[in-house]
């Protein structure tokens, strides 16, 4: 019987916020991928001393691997041949390095490689159509370094909308925990509740909670609370996860403010909440008041979804948005109707720090990271590639943590629509370390319920990042000198090294089985998939209990 792989990583400062340390120096003991107690000595060791040192970082929201990936790809061949991406130069030990593309979608070698050369270790695919899933678990399986999973679109579903529309909760439950298990996917995913189910029967949009889908009479209030109730019950480790309707739309924080409320009292979401929180009726800041009630309601938690300068690639279900997007920019479009389940949009965007609209983008971002109360609820997304790409996140950070940087980006954008803009009238508060630990990993892990994940205390997963300190924090935060994942030492010197395979973080919830005769009629009726073969097989990794 082999020797269990052992490391201490020694001397460096540690800021693992969800064991209450924060800036500490002492010693991480790492045995058989795990953290330990102790080691004994004579252990192999990693001499960090005056480095900082945090848990693996947790991306909880991003598309990374999924077929509408694979369309955006196919859409820009243009960034292919702008940002090749070559093989990285791996031990000889660690497996073939592949080679790819970047660009804003990058293929899935170079989206694990490039993850993992920021010190992040587990992602969260962010939007899947239940048919689709076993091509978002093959590109999953593509993507090395990172630990990940994906969350089950179901808020437009044919079979669930039957349901709601008929008041059986409870089957509508039973549902979505067998669509969970088929799909091997970890959470349920709500995007624009009924609105694209609008969109492809020609109602075009449900822009208010209480309107009514045409010859359905449900509501997005009543998808919400079906689904929310479900996640609930289910006891899922991430509750459900919700991209409201009007994304994108002056006034949209009214529908968003009213979301929160029908949910009140219910554990909930809210994904890229910047695209959510406009004013109106002209464009305005709305984000004072969303975050306000964030701030007072414990069992809500939202991502941010910065909007970064730069080049960017949205990517949604949400179609009628993207058919408006593709209007009024002018810019080419890809929109695809996914039978029974759900749609999707794709257009490629430029956000420019002098467009006004764009300049007020950026500032909702960081007033919702800059307003909130607890940043173990309010964690660090740009939405990649909506908001602008995971490459971007350490120039974020330094954004947070530095009002020079801040105040120096506000003399450049446009001022047009930053009037009352509580950014632009001042914000003199600057992420910590430990803040930043926390919205980049221990609230994410906290917030999708991994317990292994986002912290380095005794039993947890053996993901490390280690960075060198600099005045320059987008540097320091671009480059980490050491990377661990699952006890492997992925990134040396700051050059990856070792491409590990990551595991599948995946949910089978328990449900009634009498569900099961009503499902194979609906799929002999309407599906041109069979019963048989929708549910995904060969997953290797068990299940998160539930």
């Amino acid at each position: 019987m082999s020797a269990k792989a052992q490391l201490r990583i020694t001397g460096g400062t540690i800021h693992d916020p969800a064991n209450g340390v924060d800036g500490e120096v002492r010693d991480i003991c790492i045995e058989d991928g795990r953290i330990v107690q102790t080691l004994p000595e004579g252990a192999p060791t990693l001499d960090v001393r005056g480095m900082v040192v945090m848990p693996g970082g947790v991306d909880i929201h991003s598309h990374l691997a999924s077929s509408s990936c694979n369309h955006a790809r196919r859409l820009l061949p243009e960034e292919h041949a702008v940002d090749p991406a070559s093989a990285p130069g791996l031990d000889q030990s660690a497996g073939p390095p592949r080679s790819g593309a970047g660009g804003t979608v990058p293929t899935t070698f170079t989206t694990g490689y490039r993850y993992a050369g920021l010190g992040y270790t587990t992602v969260f695919e962010a939007a899947v159509a239940p048919a689709m899933a076993r091509h978002s678990h093959a590109e999953l399986d593509d993507t090395p370094c990172v630990d990940g999973g994906f969350f089950v679109l179901m808020g437009n579903d044919e079979y669930l909308l039957r349901q709601v529309a008929a008041g059986e909760r409870e089957r509508a439950r039973d549902y979505a925990a067998w669509l969970l298990g088929s799909t091997g996917g970890y959470a349920i995913k709500i995007v624009n509740p009924g609105g694209i189910e609008a969109w492809k029967s020609g109602q075009r949009n449900l822009n208010g909670l209480d309107d009514v889908l045409a010859g359905r009479g449900i509501t997005p209030r009543a998808i919400l609370e079906t689904l929310a109730d479900a996640a609930n019950a289910l006891k899922l480790p991430h509750p459900v996860h919700i991209h409201c309707n009007n994304l994108g739309i002056p006034g949209n924080a009214a529908v968003t403010l009213a979301t929160m409320q029908a949910l009140a009292g219910r554990r909930a979401h809210f994904t890229h909440l910047q695209f959510h929180a406009y004013g109106g009726p002209g464009w305005s800041s709305g984000a004072r008041p969303l975050i306000e009630y964030v701030n007072s309601h414990t069992e809500l938690s939202v991502d941010v979804g910065q909007v970064m300068f730069g080049p960017a690639t949205t990517v949604t279900a949400d179609g009628p948005v993207e058919y408006l997007l593709h209007k009024s920019s002018g810019r080419k479009w890809v929109n695809i109707d996914i039978e029974l389940e759900t749609g999707c949009g794709i257009v490629p965007l430029l956000y420019k720090d002098k467009a006004a609209v764009t300049a007020l983008q950026w500032a909702i971002g960081l007033e919702l990271f800059l307003l909130s109360a607890d940043p173990w609820r309010v964690v660090l997304s740009t939405d990649h590639p909506n908001g602008g790409s995971f490459l971007s996140y350490p120039k974020l950070i330094q954004l947070l943590m530095d009002r020079g940087a801040r105040d120096q980006m506000l003399k450049q954008v446009n001022p047009k629509l930053l009037a009352g803009s509580t950014l632009a009238d001042g914000l003199a508060r600057e992420y910590t370390l430990n803040e930043i630990a926390v919205v980049t990993r221990a609230g994410p892990a906290r917030l999708l319920g991994l317990p292994h994940k986002g912290h380095l205390g005794p039993g947890a997963d053996a993901d490390v990042t280690v960075y060198v300190r600099n005045p320059d924090i987008a540097a320091m935060f671009a480059t980490p000198r050491y990377v661990v994942k699952g006890g492997a030492l992925m990134v040396e010197e700051g050059q990856l090294r070792r491409a590990p395979a990551g595991r599948r973080l995946h949910v089978r919830p328990g449900y009634d089985d009498a569900v099961l005769s009503d499902l194979r009629h609906h799929f002999d009726a309407y599906s041109t998939i069979s019963f048989a073969n929708y549910p995904v097989q060969g997953i290797t990794d068990e299940p998160i209990a539930v």
